[in-house]
């Protein structure tokens, strides 16, 4: 799991990085809002229990704290390049005030499930001069607020683009959304019964299938044990109540279906990194 800590500064942002050699597909959460934008690779996000295909030209925006994993096909042949933002919505929602119509755009953005996470085929020679142009002007300008400033800026032009595109994807006819696969439909469970008691048995029954045929089924998919994306839906809950709740770190164990204390304890730190009351800690500071 990646908690990336933004209490010190708000906003990293990485432009056009070759992962080809350092990719790690495991599912994470970050503290601030996500911008991922795919320059070169194929590949796949799980995120809202669904599956969503990734390509050059592509845009996902996560939430705070949402789970998500991100499977790229990545051959010597196909390599991996893509720009990375994470920053904290509060902070760039202040800089949004004077525009009131770009600023509720971004909070449905930051805040409506049911607004699109997904800008696919964005036209490059449009977005990439827009990278470009503000990648040279951060790297020139000196660390402080002149940099934040310009790193803003960079978040509000991008954003204003989104919007637009936005607003010309609405006016497109929809595409009708396939039915849930078995591994969607196993996501959709857990969602519904992470802070109880899991049995595989169970969730097998609702989904229609036989304990091994859902357990192979999911793995073959998503690229994980049922069990291991339970246990990071419910870290990824601690970490978001431990940040935002009064709840003792208990009371959150229990609500996430992790009644036993010392093993909730035990499972937070090799997840996280640290113990749950350093991490309400440090989310405080």
């Amino acid at each position: 799991m990646n908690y990336m800590n933004l209490n010190q500064y708000p906003v990293q942002l990485s432009f056009a990085k070759d992962r080809t050699y350092e990719f790690v597909d495991i599912y994470h959460a970050h503290q601030g809002m996500e911008l991922l934008y795919v320059h070169e690779g194929h590949g796949r996000v799980i995120v809202n229990q669904q599956i969503i295909e990734l390509a050059p030209g592509s845009l996902m925006c996560f939430r705070p704290f949402q789970l998500h994993r991100i499977q790229m096909d990545i051959q010597p042949e196909t390599p991996y390049i893509r720009s990375l933002f994470v920053f904290e919505p509060s902070v760039l929602d202040s800089y949004l005030s004077p525009f009131a119509s770009l600023q509720l755009y971004f909070q449905r953005l930051w805040k409506d499930p049911l607004e699109p996470q997904i800008f696919s085929k964005l036209p490059q020679q449009t977005i990439l001069p827009l990278l470009n142009q503000y990648r040279d002007r951060i790297a020139h300008t000196v660390q402080g607020e002149l940099r934040l400033e310009e790193q803003m800026f960079f978040l509000v032009a991008l954003l204003h683009y989104l919007k637009g595109q936005a607003v010309t994807d609405r006016h497109t006819e929809p595409v009708a959304r396939p039915k849930s696969t078995a591994s969607e439909q196993i996501m959709e469970w857990v969602e519904e019964h992470y802070m109880e008691e899991f049995q595989l048995k169970v969730l097998a029954k609702a989904v229609h299938l036989s304990p091994n045929h859902a357990s192979t089924v999911f793995r073959q998919t998503i690229g994980t044990t049922i069990t291991e994306y339970l246990t990071a839906r419910r870290i990824r809950q601690a970490c978001w109540l431990l940040q935002t709740s009064d709840l003792s770190v208990q009371e959150i164990g229990q609500m996430i279906g992790l009644g036993n204390f010392p093993y909730f304890c035990q499972l937070f730190k090799k997840h996280v990194g640290m113990s749950p009351y350093r991490f309400k800690r440090s989310a405080g500071s």
